[in-house]
């Protein structure tokens, strides 16, 4: 295979154009191999997604098998989480083909050769091909965003090559109809989580359509399924969908999906493949294409590799066997793979990837699992955990150039606080609004009443806005939010006797004593009422509260330094250091928060460095993840680099889908947060260059990756040091760079580009 060259880089200068495109030419196609039919849904099958509608794709030779989902098929209503629920699946039984096509003919083999599973992320295409008796066999599918379909293509290389039957299969064992060229199924959805024979006070109402078109042979619906026979070609196109919509004033419902499925199938239909394929592959592509990434070369022979066997060459080890939900795993330490930067750039690439299969405008949030589920009480719901997963799973959307992907994350909380502020007043008697950990799409919640979780989601709310200063957003959606929880801390705030405000009694996620004035909520309330400060400034509003904001901030209890030199969990020096607990709640002002860093302050950095150092390397999928960042911030980038490493080691499968155990998307996104943090960082104020790179990637480029204050930045660096730097100004606020100990302050322009080499001149 040759590697493909990206030539999409703007031209900003000779030389730089050259230096970069000396490195960035040699970026690598990414494609997810596997040489057999998947077996395990979580652990094999490849997923694609148009943001609602998803699938996950066995590529069996007998019978193929499409478990598909639509993200809004929950259960619940407004007192309870409820949970994601299972959708369906598309069954494709073959049947020996006859005479033309190897069936039928005595001197054909029919031993199956050349078999591959591909799914290209450049294009977001999956291909499955195969030989069978002689004939050549090629699948292709994709989810497409422009049509709000998903379509599946199967041709051969011999006419009449197709012969058997389609059928779906409802999760919720509705009845299938079977009429002319079209299958479907609709109901009720009906039970409570793990409690069948109960129902919610809200039921949604769902349905799902296929359309089988063919060329060549016949088609006939009978008994709920569509045979086929001696067809040259199929093309399937699927929909589906519920009567949910995000507003509470009209009761979370709108009309029965089943004429928004029909048009949108009809439409589809009159359109051929390749024109379909055509406008999937550019919608894709102008969200996926904007960031590049070369962290080194991989021996062709490498890159080859089933991904199986790709992540054991690299690991050094064959994957350990993890059937159970393990929460405090110990570091894998293996030693003796071999290095596979390609396979560390794919994995990030694949995170955006996911993304953007996940959670589109006019979608829900990736939930715990993003989109893609086959259990009808799945685990922890399959809902968005609110103690760190589902603020992880956007932590790296605006850094990697996916701003519009964020959008369903702040549509799901606008739509869902009125439920939170109602629960709050009744929990609490305070204004404002706050958080259990576990929640649901109509705002209902259940475990524990964690308030700080509430501070932990806006926090990614003000920082969407950090990246893109898009004022609309901030009035309508940010302030509003941002206002309402700082008066839930005004009223709920304790003054202790020296002065000092901490939280009331909370836990600090998920362990240890409830306490006063906790860690967790301590940094997330000064991040909180920082936001809010800044976002007051920004639109010029509300100048008295404002004021009383920024003294309630200056009484808060600050970070404390314990007796054996660690970042404190608690108020009291109580924390142990041989706890390996996999959250990270007393460092949340190292990451995702600004309030601690080692260039401002130094010595509560060295202390969060203690705490980081006693908890270990060991934890589920998601903890090593957040540690990558973590370590990042602390700038040191070989450390972040090994966690990135340990983490591939233990935790992704060989379809690079990530687990806790068991699957969890969080990993798979902590991953490309913790590889843009040791690239750049910006959470300060002051666009810091390489601050974390590791010995491995000593030569590279990036390009695309965005910084807060409206920056856009392309790099390369060789031997470690940064040579290039290219900064796109796209709304022309000041700019200020740093690489080492080297700072470039200037004023931009909006649409300004600006070049600077690796001594920022």
């Amino acid at each position: 295979m040759i590697k493909k060259a990206r030539l999409s880089l703007t031209v900003f200068s000779v030389i730089t154009l050259t230096s970069m495109l000396t490195l960035n030419v040699a970026a690598a196609e990414h494609i997810i191999r596997l040489n057999s039919p998947a077996r395990d849904f979580e652990k094999d099958c490849l997923p694609i997604g148009n943001g609602r509608l998803g699938s996950m794709i066995y590529g069996g030779i007998e019978q193929e098998q499409i478990t598909f989902n639509e993200d809004t098929v929950w259960i619940g209503d407004e007192q309870d989480t409820g949970s994601y629920q299972a959708f369906g699946d598309l069954f494709i039984h073959f049947e020996k083909p006859t005479t033309g096509a190897g069936g039928n003919d005595s001197n054909r083999s029919s031993t199956i050769g050349s078999y591959r599973r591909e799914l290209n992320i450049d294009q977001s295409v999956h291909t499955i091909t195969y030989e069978k008796s002689g004939v050549k066999y090629r699948r292709e599918y994709f989810a497409s965003h422009p049509a709000d379909v998903m379509v599946f293509r199967l041709t051969a290389d011999r006419k009449k090559a197709y012969s058997g039957t389609i059928y779906l299969k409802d999760a919720h064992n509705g009845a299938v109809q079977a009429e002319g060229n079209k299958l479907s199924f609709s109901g009720m959805l009906s039970g409570k989580y793990r409690k069948a024979k109960e129902n919610y006070a809200i039921r949604l109402q769902y349905e799902a359509q296929a359309l089988v078109m063919h060329e060549g042979g016949t088609l006939k619906a009978t008994d709920g399924k569509i045979t086929f026979k001696d067809c040259d070609s199929l093309l399937i196109i699927l929909g589906g969908g519920t009567d949910y919509l995000n507003q509470r004033d009209k009761g979370w419902t709108q009309e029965h999906p089943h004429q928004r499925i029909t048009e949108r199938l009809a439409k589809a239909s009159t359109r051929s493949f390749d024109e379909l394929l055509e406008e999937h592959i550019a919608d894709y592509q102008a969200l996926f294409n904007r960031v590049t990434l070369n962290l080194g070369d991989t021996p062709e022979t490498q890159r080859a590799l089933p991904m199986p066997e790709r992540l054991d060459t690299y690991r050094g080890a064959k994957a350990l066997k993890q059937k159970k939900m393990t929460y405090e795993a110990d570091p894998l330490n293996l030693t003796g793979g071999k290095d596979d930067a390609d396979l560390e750039e794919l994995i990030f690439q694949f995170a955006r990837y996911l993304m953007i299969s996940c959670s589109r405008p006019g979608s829900l949030p990736a939930n715990l699992q993003g989109l893609w589920n086959n259990s009808n009480n799945p685990p922890w719901r399959c809902d968005y955990h609110s103690d760190v997963n589902i603020q992880m799973n956007y932590w790296f959307v605006d850094q990697a150039n996916l701003s519009e992907c964020f959008t369903p994350l702040s549509e799901w909380l606008y739509s869902v606080v009125p439920v939170k502020r109602e629960a709050t007043k009744k929990k609490y008697g305070v204004r404002g609004w706050a958080h259990r950990s576990e929640n649901g799409i109509f705002g209902g919640a259940s475990y524990k009443w964690i308030p700080g979780d509430a501070a932990w989601i806006m926090q990614n709310i003000w920082d969407h806005y950090a990246f893109t200063l898009d004022n609309q957003y901030l009035e309508t959606r940010a302030y509003p939010l941002l206002k309402e929880l700082c008066e839930f801390w005004e009223d709920s705030l304790i003054e202790w006797p020296n002065g000092k405000l901490v939280s009331p009694k909370s836990v600090s996620p998920e362990h240890g004593p409830k306490a006063e004035g906790n860690s967790y909520e301590q940094q997330l309330v000064y991040d909180l009422f920082t936001n809010y400060i800044e976002a007051a400034q920004e639109l010029g509003k509300d100048e008295k509260f404002r004021k009383k904001v920024e003294s309630m901030r200056s009484r808060l209890l600050k970070p404390k330094i314990g007796k054996w030199g660690q970042l404190q969990e608690w108020a009291n020096d109580i924390d142990d250091p041989n706890d390996r607990h996999r959250h990270l709640s007393n460092l949340i002002a190292v990451h995702p928060g600004r309030q601690i860093s080692p260039s401002v302050t130094p010595e509560l950095a060295e202390a969060a460095r203690v705490s980081l150092n006693a908890r270990g390397d060991g934890g589920t999928g998601w903890s090593k993840a957040w540690k990558i960042s973590m370590w990042a911030r602390l700038s040191d980038g070989n450390r972040a680099y090994k966690l990135l490493k340990e983490t591939i080691n233990g935790n992704f499968a060989g379809n690079l889908l990530a687990f806790h155990p068991p699957f969890q998307i969080d990993c798979n996104f902590g991953y490309a947060a913790g590889v843009c943090e040791m690239l750049m960082q910006s959470q300060t104020g002051v666009i810091n260059l390489l601050p974390s790179l590791p010995d491995k990637w000593s030569t590279g480029s990036v390009t695309g990756l965005k910084a807060r204050g409206g920056f856009e930045v392309d790099m390369a660096w060789k031997d470690g040091k940064l040579t290039d730097v290219r900064v796109k100004s796209l709304k022309g606020r000041p700019l200020t760079l740093m690489y080492g100990e080297k700072l470039k302050k200037m004023g931009t322009k909006v649409g300004g580009t600006y070049t600077f080499n690796g001594a920022l001149k």
